[in-house]
Parts: C-alpha cells; sequence; structure tokens
C-alpha cells in the first residue's frame, strides 16, 4: 500500500512545489513506483514535470467533478517510474463549484485509495493556501512535509498550517501526522539561515529532516526545462540535497 505524503504550507515561495517536484522524482530514481498530484491550480507540478498544463484534455478539476475516473486522467510513465495526476487553472473553480456537495472533502481521497496499491509513494503538491484543496490532499495523505525557508519570518504561519492539520487529524483523518520540517533554501553564507533552523528546532516539537536544501540557482532553472534537478543537472548541489531527502524519506517508512 502506497504511502501517501502532502508537501503543504500556506505561504508562498518557500520552496513547495520544487520540494514536490524533486522528491517525487528522486524517489522514482530510487526505483520507488511514484504518482504525482498537482492539487494547485498554478499547475507548476504539472509543467515542471514537463507536461503542458494548457493542453490537458483531462486534470484534477475532473475527478472532483466526478466526470473522470481517476485511472483516465493520470499520465503514465512522464519519467521512468513516476505518473503525474496533472492540474490547470481549470481547479481554481472548484472551491466554488464545490460549496453544497456531501463529503467534499473526501473527493480526490475516495479516487485516489482505488489506485493506491499501484504506487509505493504519492506526493501530493498543495496550492499555498488553507482551503478545500488542501483539505482534500490532508484527507488523503497519510502524512504532511512542510517545506520552510530559511528566512526571518519563517515561523510566522507555520502554527496556523500545524492548527490545521491538527484540527484535519481531529476532525476528518485520524491517520494523519507531520512527517516532518525540511529546511529549503538554505544560504551556508548567512549567519540568518543558521539562526532560522536554530530558531525552529528550539521552538517546534516536530520531526526536522537532517537535509537542509541549499539555495541553488539549477534548483530554480531546472523547471523551465519541464525536468526534476536530479535530470536537469545530476551534480548540482539541489540534486544532492534532494536525493538524501528522498533515502530519508524512505528509510523513516521502513
Amino acid at each position: 500500500m502506497g504511502r501517501i505524503i502532502a508537501v503543504a504550507n500556506q505561504k508562498g515561495g518557500v520552496g513547495k512545489t520544487t520540494t514536490a517536484i524533486n522528491l517525487s522524482a528522486c524517489l522514482a530514481a530510487n526505483n520507488k513506483k511514484v504518482l504525482a498530484i498537482d492539487m494547485d491550480p498554478q499547475g507548476n507540478m504539472t509543467s515542471g514535470l514537463g507536461v503542458d498544463k494548457n493542453a490537458l484534455e483531462l486534470s484534477v478539476y475532473d475527478i472532483i467533478l466526478g466526470e473522470s475516473p481517476i485511472q483516465d486522467v493520470i499520465v503514465s510513465e512522464i519519467i521512468e517510474n513516476l505518473d503525474i495526476l496533472p492540474t490547470n487553472i481549470d481547479l481554481s473553480a472548484a472551491e466554488i463549484e464545490l460549496i453544497g456537495v456531501e463529503q467534499k472533502e473526501y473527493l480526490i481521497r475516495n479516487e485516489v485509495y482505488k489506485i493506491r496499491d499501484d504506487y509505493d509513494y504519492i506526493i501530493i503538491d498543495c496550492p499555498p493556501a488553507l482551503g478545500m484543496l488542501t483539505i482534500n490532499a490532508m484527507t488523503t495523505a497519510d502524512s504532511v512535509v512542510v517545506p520552510i525557508q530559511c528566512e526571518y519570518y519563517a515561523l510566522e504561519g507555520l502554527t496556523q498550517l500545524i492548527h490545521t492539520i491538527e484540527l484535519v487529524r481531529d476532525r476528518l483523518n485520524e491517520n494523519l501526522e507531520i512527517e516532518g520540517i525540511v529546511f529549503t533554501m538554505y544560504d551556508a553564507r548567512t549567519n540568518l539561515s543558521l539562526q532560522v533552523v536554530e530558531n525552529v528546532k528550539d521552538n517546534l516539537k516536530q520531526d526536522i529532516y537532517k537535509t537542509v536544501i541549499p539555495r541553488n540557482i539549477k534548483l530554480a532553472e531546472a523547471p523551465s526545462y519541464g525536468l526534476p534537478i536530479n535530470l536537469y543537472d545530476p551534480k548540482s548541489a539541489g540534486a544532492e540535497g534532494y536525493m538524501l531527502l528522498a533515502d530519508e524519506v524512505i528509510n523513516k517508512g521502513e
């Protein structure tokens, strides 16, 4: 049965989609069968993995509306061992269309559970907001990975996210847990990055990954080529970071 991990932080620009893309690809590079699910209407995970989001015939939106079964929407083997459930801007209408729908918190889970056994890992990229799409991701997931940027306001909003995760666990998905916090955009040349890491460790009673993702120009370039970092520049510091993170995620599960 596949482990389902949501990558979430309602704060934008923290490396959430970068983490979702590259964790998926690095797990696939470890011979794990992976499904990446793009729940962010911006569709950056979709395009970052080389799928044209503007040319989609079917997307996550069709699953939420109940118009297509999940098997019809999956784009297979975009990279060896990696499939994707793609998304585009159509998904932004879902919040409004779901008003008054019964059991709307479970629409994605009900479909994903049908194919869960086909994968070792299912990685969900959440939108940068704590709305119904993120709730759907969290009712589906076993755990949440929280990327935090190494900057002054890192802790701001984090308590709100943790509160949301706890609410979902209490009311909608009793098995949900915080998988861990991963620091992104770490700059070893600044004292600030070091202070942020120490500050979060002191203030949060959460698991924190040993792997820290460095600030890396290659990581920023890779999505424009539709490639994850381990294929775009496998020798870069960013690729090394995400391969180490994938190892940690695998070892944690075992």
